[in-house]
């Protein structure tokens, strides 16, 4: 009855919407506090994680595909896109050991796990790994994008005009080529999602994604439920955000929109 199993199916749901509206994700079982409470404590840590990725990503990631794009077909162009390919079929959980036996371990140089009080130290070796998974994808979009902007007509008037090459590229060419590429991090919000609930655990970060793992474990399925609802939640404000994005990248669609 305190939770209406004893109720049609419909009512179920109905009761279960209500309580939603205002706020009430139900009562963990092991714990016997609130769902939407024991979510709060986790979710900082977890969006912490997801945005020093997210700029793992997107630095590491533009980066490689413009030096590729650069020269196309050469050395340099076949080995950051062969690392690239390597980075996205690497599994989470294995470069998170790799990287922790490799920079805590044997070197020293870095804490093996926890969250440190939430010291930048603690945070690196997670945001590598997690970043790890779209950094790759991220190049080969910037890669792709960019050789296709470079062939257009004002990109060569420019360079007729005599513009530095670094010039042409930097300021007429890489804008236009970073519309996709947004578009492609913010669909990365969810492989970044997907990816957390590995991270975390790997680390011992002490985020949703590694409680969501513990009340599978457990069996606490308003926790579980909570959890899968708050991460389909950042995945539809990320692609809201990138809609946004387009208004500060592309004029046109500022003068759309006006």
């Amino acid at each position: 009855r305190e939770y209406a199993l004893d109720r049609p199916l419909p009512v179920q749901y109905a009761t279960w919407i209500g309580r939603l509206a205002r706020g009430d994700l139900g009562t963990s079982f092991r714990e016997q506090r609130p769902v939407a409470e024991v979510l709060a404590e986790r979710l900082p840590a977890t969006i912490r994680l997801a945005l020093a990725a997210t700029l793992v990503a997107v630095v590491f990631g533009v980066a490689a595909g413009a030096l590729a794009a650069v020269r196309p077909g050469s050395a340099l162009d076949h080995a950051l896109m062969g690392a690239a390919v390597l980075g996205i079929s690497t599994p989470v959980f294995w470069l998170g050991m790799m990287l922790a036996l490799v920079f805590a371990v044997t070197l020293g140089w870095l804490p093996v796990s926890g969250y440190g009080g939430g010291s930048l130290a603690h945070l690196v070796l997670p945001a590598l790994t997690l970043g790890a998974l779209h950094t790759g994808t991220v190049a080969r979009m910037t890669r792709s994008s960019l050789l296709e902007v470079v062939r257009q007509d004002y990109v060569q008037t420019a360079r007729a005009k005599g513009l530095p090459e670094r010039v042409v590229l930097g300021k007429h060419a890489l804008r236009n080529a970073l519309i996709p590429v947004v578009t492609v991090i913010g669909i990365g919000l969810a492989d970044l999602l997907v990816g957390a609930p590995l991270t975390e655990t790997v680390f011992a970060w002490p985020g949703l994604g590694r409680l969501l793992v513990a009340a599978v474990g457990q069996r606490d399925l308003p926790v579980v439920m909570g959890a899968v609802l708050v991460f389909a939640l950042v995945y539809v404000v990320g692609n809201l955000l990138v809609d946004l994005a387009y208004l500060l990248i592309d004029p046109r669609t500022r003068r759309a929109a006006a």
